[in-house]
């Protein structure tokens, strides 16, 4: 397939760190004895995780986080390669999209690459017989780590499960600058509007929340964040940010962006405070963190303006526009190519090696069923990584500083 013809091709040339673990494990295929799902917004740069999967020897069985974000030119690229199966199409029903996740989890995977804790959540729900039988998995989102926390603590997770979403490689970059990027570039498209001079309310101020609201200000919008931690709302307010309730903010905001990972965000207590004209977009998790529901019961009628854009005409004349339909903007709607390559690229060699570290025996060890922090030696191979990739060099210790970092009584003067 030429680069003209396969829609992968512009991908790989912005995934530089998975294209060398698929050149370092192509040979020995540490994975050519397992069976590995993944659930992830099923595009392009989930597309080359795929391939790299695969070329390190695993049977990789791939479906959909979510039924909206799919490419359809990525399902039939994907389907033709041998040692890999998928169980999602693009534009599929969401009673469709749960049974072929359910379908895929009947082919005994023996391990787990989630997103939002989809398959994991399925795996012990619906085939607890399957889950005894799972070597481990990782989870790639904080919605998702929310859930696995909320398993462990009613003691049912039958398989170890790196969170992979709490790592530096993870959180410091696709989740800030990933979602900050992705998410205001779609808002823009969709709408073709202008941030600067605005008022945005970014809803949680997470590593997702920090980046949108830290990009929106640059771009000269006016910020404010509103939070239900307040340790996150102390941080925004050190950062500069404008901190309000939702109820207070409101009534000011020319967008409102979610990312809280939580439900009913924007609910109809706040609907009689929205502006003429409020933006309304959800960067945090599936299509809950707006009410859609609340808006529908306000409306008086409904019109498209824009492709992309809902228009909730309420009964006083006011007009409310909800983008992708309250799914999440930089992914689900009808301009959306998600995260930009080069940070997936971080994110989905970490997720690759969460599975070849667990399945290989990288760790030297075998874990109890539990959430574990995925290893910092792994965070920083891939660290390292994307620095060759870069052609960027870094100091290395010398045997005296690591000797000082060890001693914890200091017992050579530093003077």
């Amino acid at each position: 397939m030429s680069d003209e013809t396969d829609p992968l091709a512009w991908t790989r040339d912005y995934t530089p760190i998975l294209r060398s673990l698929a050149e370092e494990y192509g040979d020995d295929e540490p994975l050519s004895d397992y069976t590995v799902a993944l659930a992830s917004h099923l595009e392009q740069k989930t597309g080359v995780l795929v391939e790299t999967l695969n070329e390190a020897g695993a049977d990789v069985l791939v479906t959909g986080s979510e039924p909206h974000s799919t490419k359809a030119e990525v399902v039939d690229t994907l389907r033709d390669q041998p040692g890999i199966e998928t169980f999602v199409e693009a534009g599929m029903s969401e009673e469709a999209w749960e049974a072929g996740q359910h379908d895929l989890l009947e082919r005994e995977p023996d391990f787990i690459l989630d997103d939002g804790c989809e398959l994991i959540a399925k795996v012990h729900a619906d085939h607890p017989e399957i889950a005894r039988h799972v070597v481990g998995g990782g989870e790639q989102t904080t919605a998702g780590i929310t859930r696995l926390e909320a398993m462990e603590a009613d003691d049912v997770l039958e398989f170890p499960v790196y969170g992979v979403n709490d790592t530096p490689m993870k959180h410091f970059f696709d989740n800030v600058h990933g979602t900050g990027e992705s998410s205001l570039s779609n808002v823009m498209i969709t709408t073709n509007t202008m941030l600067s001079g605005k008022t945005v309310v970014v809803s949680g101020y997470g590593y997702c929340g920090r980046g949108i609201a830290r990009k929106a200000r640059g771009m000269g919008a006016q910020t404010i964040v509103t939070e239900v931690d307040p340790r996150k709302a102390l941080e925004a307010h050190m950062d500069g940010h404008r901190i309000e309730t939702m109820e207070a903010a409101a009534s000011e905001a020319d967008y409102v962006i979610t990312s809280t990972g939580n439900r009913d965000v924007v609910r109809e207590e706040h609907l009689d405070e929205l502006q003429d004209g409020v933006i309304l977009a959800n960067a945090g998790h599936f299509d809950v963190e707006i009410a859609i529901a609340d808006l529908e019961d306000a409306a008086e009628r409904v019109t498209e303006p824009r492709d992309g854009v809902t228009r909730y005409h309420l009964d006083d004349g006011r007009r409310i526009n909800l983008l992708a339909e309250g799914r999440l903007v930089n992914l689900t709607g009808p301009h959306s190519n998600g995260h930009p390559a080069e940070v997936m690229d971080t994110t989905f060699a970490m997720m690759f090696e969460a599975a070849r570290d667990m399945l290989a025996g990288g760790s030297g060890e075998e874990l109890a069923p539990g959430l574990y922090a995925i290893p910092d030696r792994l965070d920083r191979e891939v660290a390292y990584r994307k620095l060759d990739t870069l052609d960027v060099a870094v100091d290395d210790l010398t045997e005296r500083q690591r000797e000082y970092y060890e001693d914890w009584e200091h017992s050579d003067s530093a003077f």
